[in-house]
């Protein structure tokens, strides 16, 4: 091994990503690194918040591989038939399940009210009830927690299980990764402390038994380069067809973009360039899983929340990228 690079790297993460918990960087399928810090282990698990939604993503191919949702172009409110549209603003009936998952979805606030949603008893009611308004359909509109819990309860009813029974069963289980329990806050502290913690294994969901879908999931390093590994491999795990590959091409290509940070958008994953060669799944922190197709490499990061943290893409592709590309270590 290369030890003069790795340690050159490990100096550059400790001094500009000073939060991170750990790094597991995979080659041809095997594991070349694999590294805790802030006093994290391989038994640490941490809150990956919007890494989650590329969770729901995958979570969404296996539920139309099985035939559970017929096709990402059904309308929204068809999987809610008890809902009632409450006002003259009709946009809501055109909005589909690919609108969800490209973030071309138009919503009624305009700033989003985060304290109504969390101390809401039913996410996915709640979202619905912002869903809509006299935005665009298929503009792109980024909405980190009030929205996506949709696809929580579209994949619920469709399923006929919750969403954490769902992917325990047809994700986690065949993947050996362990996410122990449902997690429900009982006060704002609960929920603070759960955010900075590295020992809590689970996935928030409401009262009502909907699991958060842009946020709450907590995992390992070394779970998250499963995932990576899963899309790098086409959906196969063991000789076996966890996701179908049709799927995972589809949701890694451009199909929105957020023009303000010039971001290619797929179903839930960020696309980081023009050929689809590389994706990623990001949550807040820089908690990063990267897929680089072409160098068969893939890259997890797990990181302590700290606001604006720096983007790791570019430590993936500055530093980490460079160290393992040829191989030699």
């Amino acid at each position: 091994m290369n030890q003069e690079k790795i340690t050159e790297l490990e100096k550059t993460i400790c001094r500009d990503y000073s939060n991170t918990a750990g790094i597991v960087v995979l080659k041809n399928g095997r594991t070349e690194y694999e590294n805790y810090f802030n006093g994290c282990t391989s038994n640490c698990r941490i809150h990956v918040y919007s890494v989650t939604k590329s969770i729901l993503s995958i979570l969404i191919g296996i539920a139309l591989d099985r035939g559970y949702i017929k096709s990402i172009h059904q309308k929204v409110l068809d999987f809610f038939p008890e809902y009632t549209v409450k006002n003259t603003m009709d946009s809501i009936r055109n909005i589909t399940l690919e609108n969800l998952l490209t973030m071309t979805a138009p919503y009624k606030y305009k700033f989003a009210p985060y304290l109504k949603y969390f101390t809401s008893d039913d996410w996915v009611k709640f979202s619905l009830e912002q869903l809509g308004g006299k935005g665009q359909i298929g503009k792109f509109r980024y909405a980190p927690l009030i929205g996506p819990d949709l696809l929580s309860g579209i994949l619920a009813k469709t399923s006929g299980c919750s969403v954490f029974a769902f992917a325990s069963e047809h994700l986690f289980s065949p993947l050996g990764i362990t996410v122990e329990k449902n997690i429900i806050f009982h006060s704002k502290e609960e929920q603070m402390a759960f955010n900075s913690a590295t020992d809590i294994s689970g996935w928030v969901s409401d009262e009502a038994g909907n699991n958060a879908a842009g946020w709450g999931l907590t995992l390992s390093p070394a779970d998250m380069a499963k995932i990576g590994q899963l899309y790098l491999n086409g959906g196969m795990w063991e000789g076996r067809e966890i996701v179908s590959k049709s799927w995972i091409d589809e949701s890694t290509k451009e199909h929105s973009r957020w023009k303000k940070q010039d971001l290619p958008y797929g179903y839930l994953w960020w696309l980081c360039d023009e050929n689809a060669n590389t994706f990623a799944a990001m949550g807040d922190g820089g908690n990063t899983i990267y897929v680089n197709k072409e160098k068969n490499l893939v890259v997890s990061i797990a990181a302590l929340f700290t606001p604006k943290a720096k983007d790791r893409i570019g430590l993936i592709k500055e530093y980490i990228e460079p160290v393992f590309d040829t191989g030699s270590l």
